[in-house]
């Protein structure tokens, strides 16, 4: 059988696992179960998973994206954070796919208190909760340098922020700190009624690569302080914006000059390596001397 032609888990077998399981999608666990065999082939196929490679998935509920992703990849290892659906998917694996069990690990954890993984996963295949998934991305690309590539299913709004540019509007926060690891681009739109509950809004897909080296920039935490601070007030200027963060507006707009960066644009306009400028800037101000010590 070619794996064209392999089963996947469609409505009838959806409903099935979760009447077994007694289970009702929550909202709070953000469970939106995929259940069209064509758009999980689309999922896969845009992900463009390497035979060879060991893909990490989050959320793989009842294991309708685990089974497509194992057709693609050596091996999966699924993080999921509902006990029952953690321990039933090892058996729906053993159904839909004999013999492939050993190349599933189930982890049972919040993805977001992951540090450690067997098999360095190469790739991250996802259909990630609504309400946590930048955050998930974000945790998953700082925690394991092995992740090189993947794509993750999103709310279509929020697959826009993470692959906005300079001057979009809706560029900001996600789209910043995603390209510090590397190029994150959109990569379709799925339909509200290929999953179970259909939710209210569309999917959007988002593909990434790691292909930045950050290994001469200022540390992580000091550039993604500035962009925080930059976003928190977005129409100000950055002066003002990062006089906060800076210390005074005098100590920011020095530090700004110094990057080579005006200190009346506004933080939307500037890319991941202006940030970086700005961080590696700060090093050569001295702080301002307070009251006390002028």
């Amino acid at each position: 059988m070619s794996k064209e032609s392999l089963p996947l888990l469609g409505a009838t077998e959806i409903r099935r696992l979760a009447e077994e399981l007694g289970i009702r999608p929550t909202k709070t666990l953000g469970q939106n179960f995929v259940i069209d065999g064509n758009t999980i082939r689309r999922i896969v196929a845009a992900a463009n998973v390497d035979p060879a490679e060991t893909v990490l998935e989050v959320g793989p509920g009842l294991g309708s994206l685990t089974l497509g992703i194992m057709d693609a990849a050596a091996k999966v290892v699924a993080v999921e954070i509902d006990p029952p659906l953690a321990q039933r998917l090892p058996q729906t694996m053993a159904e839909f796919r004999p013999g492939r069990e050993e190349d599933l690990t189930v982890i049972l954890s919040d993805a977001m208190k992951v540090t450690e993984l067997p098999g360095n996963p190469t790739s991250l295949v996802a259909n990630l909760p609504y309400n946590v998934a930048v955050p998930v991305v974000l945790h998953l690309l700082e925690h394991f340098p092995s992740i090189r590539n993947g794509l993750v299913m999103v709310q279509d709004e929020v697959a826009d922020r993470m692959s906005a540019t300079p001057g979009n509007k809706i560029y900001g926060i996600p789209s910043v700190k995603g390209a510090w690891y590397g190029t994150m681009r959109k990569a379709g739109v799925i339909g509200m009624n290929v999953f179970w509950p259909a939710p209210k809004i569309h999917s959007g897909l988002v593909s990434f690569t790691r292909d930045k080296d950050r290994s001469d920039a200022p540390d992580r935490k000091e550039v993604f302080a500035i962009v925080d601070a930059a976003f928190a007030q977005r129409r100000k200027t950055l002066r003002a914006a990062l006089s906060g963060w800076a210390g005074s507006g005098v100590r920011a707009e020095k530090i700004l000059v110094a990057a080579g960066i005006d200190p009346k644009e506004r933080g939307e306009k500037l890319d991941i390596e202006q940030y970086i400028d700005i961080a590696r800037a700060a090093q050569g101000v001295p702080a301002e001397p307070s009251a006390s010590e002028a």
